[in-house]
């Protein structure tokens, strides 16, 4: 059997200092960037490591190295050694260490879940989560292999999507048809399903928020009338914005074969509200007393 084979890929500093050393007449240029790289290491340990013990500075200078990697592959320049190099040279060292560390800085501040909590304004947890996706993003040891860029690109989609299932939450709660839900805290997979659970009524209500006496109501109505569930999600899409249908429609999607057949069916009304209130609509529930 014969093995695949796998080539360490560098930081994209250390092949542009790679670049440098193989040029001629480089040494002006060389002892000036070493000496901007030596600069900005020694604030990075005072920042987020230790500038009095070797474990601290060696600490900074891997995360030196992986944020001006990071800037350098998030630049919209032609990506080899050459060009890389070219662009660090012009911009200067400390410029290109600010780019990444602002596309961490950035990715920082979007949303990790889709939960909304007081604790996210917190100036405190907000430094907190900044150096730790620094230090998980940028730490670039210069004999491994790296893949920061490609972890911060994949983390940039995953809190994307986060912010978009959000933003389509927060208009159900505001189109919520009781009034507007302004709670601080969102659980935005919550408010979505609630939302596609009860569009199966067909009656045009947008149901961002329920209780128990709600879920049963619906259970009870639908079973009644059995609606036609395909005209009636039509009917409640054409009031969506199209940027939000995306992800009401694959909340659909996922339960129009399980869980909607199941409030169709003789499964016992109690046994589905347990089923709803434990698994679909998560903290988006008023408390109902008898």
């Amino acid at each position: 059997m014969k093995l695949a084979s796998f080539t360490k890929r560098q930081p994209n500093l250390l092949a542009a200092l790679v670049t440098l050393a193989q040029r001629i007449r480089s040494d002006a240029q060389a002892d000036a960037l070493i000496e901007d790289l030596s600069g900005i290491t020694v604030l990075v340990a005072k920042k987020f490591t230790n500038e009095r013990t070797a474990e601290g500075l060696q600490e900074a200078l891997y995360l030196t190295m992986g944020c001006i990697s990071l800037g350098l592959s998030q630049a919209e320049i032609p990506h080899n050694a050459e060009s890389e190099l070219n662009f660090l040279l012009e911009q200067g060292a400390e410029q290109v260490f600010q780019a990444g560390f602002r596309h961490i800085k950035t990715l920082a501040l979007m949303p990790s879940q889709t939960m909304v909590t007081d604790f996210d304004n917190d100036p405190y947890i907000q430094q907190r989560n900044i150096k730790a996706l620094f230090s998980e993003l940028c730490r670039a040891e210069p004999n491994s292999h790296w893949r920061g860029d490609e972890d911060y690109r994949r983390e940039l989609q995953v809190r994307s999507e986060n912010q978009s299932i959000i933003d389509c939450a927060k208009w159900l709660r505001k189109n919520h048809f009781a009034g507007p839900v302004k709670d601080q805290e969102l659980d935005a997979n919550a408010v979505i399903s609630i939302s596609v659970i009860f569009a199966i009524a067909g009656d045009g209500r947008i149901v961002a928020r329920t209780g128990q006496k709600e879920i049963e109501n619906l259970i009870q109505r639908a079973r009644k009338s059995m609606p036609d569930v395909n005209a009636n999600w039509e009917k409640f899409l054409e009031q969506i914005p199209v940027a939000h249908q995306p992800w009401l429609s694959a909340r659909m999607n996922e339960y129009r074969d399980t869980l909607v057949k199941k409030i169709l069916s003789k499964t016992r009304i109690k046994t589905m509200v347990t089923e709803i209130q434990n698994y679909h609509a998560g903290l988006e529930q008023d408390v109902d007393y008898d």
